[in-house]
């Protein structure tokens, strides 16, 4: 029986994709991120192959846990902090914020063809960690899959089933109703 999870992840995948290139500026790959509204997107290079992925993960304060003072791991910079030479860690930010994004991308992202069933999408998400995944085709993004999408396609797949307490039912409660006897 063809479940839903058979099906290519090119049936749910999304094809309007919010991409970067490893050259971008990360401060711009930032107000991309939230002005999209979405916490991650592909890397592709000048010919569209994926090279990277790129979410807000990459871009947060990563703390190490040092001896005092902390050193702040901030898009690959460290910073003191807290430091009495505050222009130094503003320097330091500025600096970050004006890396490429092929600087503070995630390299070698796990992607599945459009081929691949929804099945091996969610096993790969769930192996590698991951929220979404690029797709492609001779290796080149054509789409984005999701965990949503790959919900929706779970969802949509249980309404195709038969409804719930199908009409079988409502005849048994018929025939006992038949079956009672006529007055005790």
């Amino acid at each position: 029986m063809g479940m839903v999870r058979d099906e290519p992840v090119s049936a749910w995948m999304a094809t309007d994709v919010v991409t970067f290139g490893p050259e971008d500026n990360v401060r711009e790959a930032m107000l991309k991120l939230v002005r999209e509204d979405i916490d991650a997107g592909p890397v592709v290079d000048g010919s569209g192959v994926v090279v990277g992925m790129l979410s807000t993960g990459d871009l947060v304060v990563k703390e190490a846990q040092l001896h005092f003072p902390t050193v702040t791991n901030f898009l690959g910079v460290d910073v003191q902090w807290p430091s009495f030479k505050h222009r130094h860690i503003d320097d330091d930010i500025s600096k970050a914020l004006g890396a490429t994004v092929g600087e503070v991308m995630s390299g070698d992202p796990a992607v599945v063809t459009s081929t691949e069933t929804i099945e091996a999408a969610a096993t790969l998400m769930h192996d590698r960690n991951v929220s979404r995944l690029p797709v492609v085709e001779e290796g080149l993004l054509v789409g984005l899959i999701s965990r949503n999408d790959i919900l929706r396609a779970l969802i949509a797949d249980e309404d195709l089933g038969p409804p719930p307490g199908g009409g079988a039912s409502g005849v048994a409660s018929g025939d006992e109703a038949d079956a009672r006897p006529a007055g005790t």
